[in-house]
């Protein structure tokens, strides 16, 4: 695997470190989804790149994406991390959208496509059910086909940001005669359809960031159904794929072990900074070290792509270890900052006179939050069995 860049790539990544560093607004500039309160806060940085014609890497150009090459979106997302960029949302640019232009009918893809990339329809996803979660394939919401329409009964949950969502793309089960992963469809759903009730869930750091999502007799058109009835299993599977291989966050961790190492030298243990400890030492090495590799995974998985290759099981190696290096950064981060993670997420003190450095605002709170990223987009418990299943034929 040759890890050198040529002339050109090396051209095309001074072209996006210059746009970044000329557009990206200095109060946008390393918040996080934790940091994005408003519609707004998400879509600002949304629309500087779409007027760019940046916003969707993956897509092909025939649909309106950047038609780069794997190398090109490599470069991207390193330069998006390093430049501290905010993060845009997966659900319509890096989910339903690659759905919609490989399995939907032409008049889909002329309606849709056009208003994701523009974030004019904020996407969310109707996946996980109370009881169905890494058991997906047992989801219970209901539609009933009645002429032209269908009428949906059910619940989803830990819906993320479906306050905002003006749209929700959903798996129902519409046959109970059949075993479960051949009885499901997808459905796109307006999220003004009468009938649908959104709840929000407070999580551990105090954000609202997911809902319970209720649908009460909610009539959907069938014209909103994303290829045949009862083969929704199938553009689910494609849509985790994506969704999985995405999750990795490989330049946004290497971002941050750089914050770790920052904050680590500046807390001091008997006078001498935490990073030269051998214990908190070995730790930030044997994260680098993981991290290395899970890059190399990455990097290998993309050469396949680039070959004509597409993500399979290996999106779950890339998932496992992705969420797990993210969760140990954060777990060092608050070792290192200690004390000074309980006032700040407590609000102890004041705006006048904050308790402890500047750096550690936040962290427990970012601990916190992370402790879902195993459990989203399928358990790692459930990613091991796929990679048993599928890889070692176990």
């Amino acid at each position: 695997m040759d890890l050198s860049f040529s002339r050109e790539e090396e051209a095309f990544r001074a072209e996006v470190r210059s746009f970044l560093h000329d557009s990206l607004p200095d109060e946008l500039k390393g918040r996080s989804r934790r940091d994005l309160e408003t519609r707004d806060d998400y879509l600002t940085w949304h629309k500087i790149l779409y007027h760019k014609g940046w916003i969707a890497p993956l897509w092909p150009r025939e649909y309106g994406g950047t038609g780069w090459n794997v190398t090109q979106r490599y470069i991207f997302n390193e330069e998006c991390a390093n430049a501290e960029t905010p993060p845009t949302l997966p659900f319509g640019l890096a989910m339903v959208g690659p759905v919609i232009y490989t399995f939907g009918n032409a008049e889909q893809k002329q309606h849709y496509l056009p208003r994701i990339l523009s974030g004019e329809d904020w996407w969310c996803q109707g996946y996980s059910e109370p009881g169905s979660g890494s058991d997906l394939a047992s989801l219970k919401t209901r539609a009933v086909r009645e002429g032209d329409h269908y009428i949906v009964n059910g619940q989803k949950t830990w819906t993320t940001l479906a306050q905002f969502a003006d749209w929700i793309f959903c798996l129902v089960r519409t046959d109970t005669n059949v075993k479960p992963q051949e009885g499901i469809t997808f459905l796109l759903i307006d999220m003004k359809t009468p009938g649908i009730t959104v709840k929000p869930i407070i999580v551990l750091d105090g954000a609202r960031e997911v809902n319970e999502v209720f649908f009460d007799n909610v009539k959907v058109p069938v014209a909103n159904r994303i290829g045949e009835e009862n083969q929704g299993w199938t553009y689910a599977k494609f849509l985790l794929v994506h969704e999985r291989s995405g999750i990795a966050g490989v330049a946004r961790s290497k971002k941050a072990i750089e914050r770790l190492r920052e904050i680590a030298t500046a807390e001091m243990v008997d006078g001498a900074p935490l990073i030269g400890t051998d214990d908190f030492a070995r730790k930030v090495a044997e994260l680098e070290i993981d991290l290395t590799a899970l890059e190399f995974t990455e990097l290998r998985t993309l050469s396949a792509e680039a070959r004509g290759g597409h993500a399979g099981p290996e999106s779950s190696i890339l998932k496992i270890k992705g969420t797990e290096i993210q969760q140990r950064i954060t777990e060092l981060t608050v070792e290192a900052i200690g004390y000074y993670g309980y006032p700040d997420e407590r609000n102890f003190g004041d705006n006048e006179y904050p308790v402890g450095p500047e750096f550690a605002a936040g962290e427990a709170g970012h601990y916190f939050n992370m402790r879902k990223a195993s459990i989203y987009g399928g358990s790692n418990e459930i990613q091991r069995n796929i990679i048993a299943k599928a890889v070692l034929s176990l």
